[in-house]
């Protein structure tokens, strides 16, 4: 019973609903966290995803397909399993950390994909909060476009309407150096 009225208040957007959440489903949401991802990092940014997640998609949980819990741990084991893939991904790749200079490039190069990086985080950051958890889902997390739409309310083609809206604002903030 209290589920649905904290349910309820989240669907509402009441003042508080969220911390409420928090309060009541963090253990839990650290308990499916921590055997998929290590670094503990790691798991505070993915818990923080998660209860965006949640924020921003509590519209679509149907108390008659599933139980709150049950949701939250689908929820929670699909942003752990993808932010485990997107490491991996990047680990083989190379790419642990975008800013790091490449050295198999001379200095120069180096240093200009250095703050291509930066300019471009930069500009990530100056979105907004829906555009910014949108591309970082896809690019970062390299989220499937119709998870992020299943999760998030909306269809597929939304998605990719929304992020080619993002891509073109970025690269206009960047004077057309963002190509991704």
């Amino acid at each position: 019973m209290e589920d649905v009225r904290l349910v309820h208040a989240l669907q509402a957007r009441q003042d508080g609903a969220i911390e409420q959440f928090q309060t009541a489903y963090t253990p839990l949401l650290r308990y499916i966290i921590a055997p998929i991802l290590t670094d503990q990092r790691d798991r505070e940014e993915c818990l923080s995803d998660v209860l965006l997640r949640v924020w921003d998609s509590i519209g679509t949980f149907d108390p008659g397909k599933a139980t709150l819990t049950t949701w939250l741990t689908h929820l929670t084991r699909n942003a752990a399993l993808n932010r485990r893939r997107a490491n991996e991904r990047r680990r083989e790749s190379g790419c642990l950390d975008e800013t790091m200079p490449d050295s198999t490039d001379g200095p120069e190069q180096s240093l200009l994909k250095a703050e291509t990086a930066q300019a471009l985080w930069a500009a990530v950051e100056r979105l907004g909060r829906r555009d910014r958890a949108l591309f970082l889902r896809k690019y970062y997390y390299y989220q499937p476009s119709a998870q992020i739409a299943a999760e998030s309310g909306l269809t597929v083609r939304a998605v990719e309407g929304r992020l080619y809206r993002i891509r073109k604002h970025l690269r206009d903030d960047l004077g057309g150096v963002f190509h991704g």
